[in-house]
């Protein structure tokens, strides 16, 4: 398995060990834990020892499971937004141009959701009980590589104010992820990775929907990438942890993937 493995993408890592190695260029991610499932809690006879037992007297009664609470359509104060907040929020944000001229990470109209927060209070609302709720959207356009943001009134479901970043780049959202892999798969240099997604799984790899995925913002450094990249930092460039998955994480970090260029390259591992 190592040699068929050092012959594709170099190596198939452990989570630790891929968290470990990662570099200045990328934006800090939390990978997902890498625990299998034959781990146990303990021997298989305890178990068996247990259920012979049956419950003592001072057991307590079976536990009761209730039926959670409705969510509120409208929150207060600091209070998380709610999924009717959400729906508002987004639906309000994305009327008129942006919506219509706007462009997603896979080239459809409308512009590429990214987050949407709770925003921070205004000078002088801090100790205001009575402050109206905003919420910052964030979308990133693919039609001219901006960020916006729209800050809306949760109250009066109206944009406040609007932001426009051109070389902003926050962290890749999952939708981004996922087309990222799927350009890499559908790409030369996905080779490796099918290769070794084969070798682990014994499975041909298709779709980012067979990996788990998690990707880091890459940014173009002088003489540190091929010149395919150079625009990395404006174009919005994605790095991918990738991981079969249930199985081990497959190393893709050398390969960059300019969304916006919809290319894909290999960084020089020298």
């Amino acid at each position: 398995m190592r040699e068929k493995v050092r012959r594709h993408l170099g190596k198939v890592l452990t989570g630790a060990a891929l968290a470990a190695a990662g570099t200045a260029a990328m934006v800090a991610v939390t990978l997902p834990g890498t625990a299998g499932a034959g781990e146990s809690g303990g021997a298989g006879g305890g178990t068996r020892a247990a259920g012979q037992a049956g419950p003592g007297p001072d057991a307590a009664p079976p536990g009761v499971v209730e039926r959670a609470p409705a969510e509120a359509e409208r929150g207060t104060g600091r209070d998380p937004l709610t999924e009717d907040e959400l729906g508002r929020v987004e639906k309000a944000a994305l009327a008129g141009r942006l919506s219509a001229l706007g462009e997603n990470v896979t080239g459809a109209r409308g512009p590429q959701r990214l987050s949407i927060d709770l925003a921070e209070p205004e000078a002088g609302e801090t100790d205001d009980p009575d402050a109206p709720r905003r919420a910052d959207v964030a979308f990133y356009d693919y039609r001219n590589d901006t960020l916006v943001t729209k800050t809306v009134n949760l109250s009066t479901g109206k944009v406040e104010r609007t932001d426009t970043q051109r070389g902003a780049q926050p962290p890749p959202s999952r939708a981004e992820n996922a087309e990222a892999a799927r350009l890499l798969i559908a790409s030369p240099l996905g080779a490796g990775l099918k290769a070794d997604y084969k070798d682990a799984t014994g499975k041909d790899l298709t779709s980012p929907d067979q990996l788990e995925l998690s990707g880091g913002i890459y940014r173009a450094a002088p003489g540190a990438q091929p010149a395919v990249l150079d625009a990395c930092g404006t174009h919005r460039c994605v790095r991918l942890f990738s991981k079969v998955r249930n199985g081990p994480w497959i190393d893709t970090r050398d390969l960059v993937i300019d969304l916006s260029a919809r290319k894909t390259a290999a960084l020089d591992r020298g």
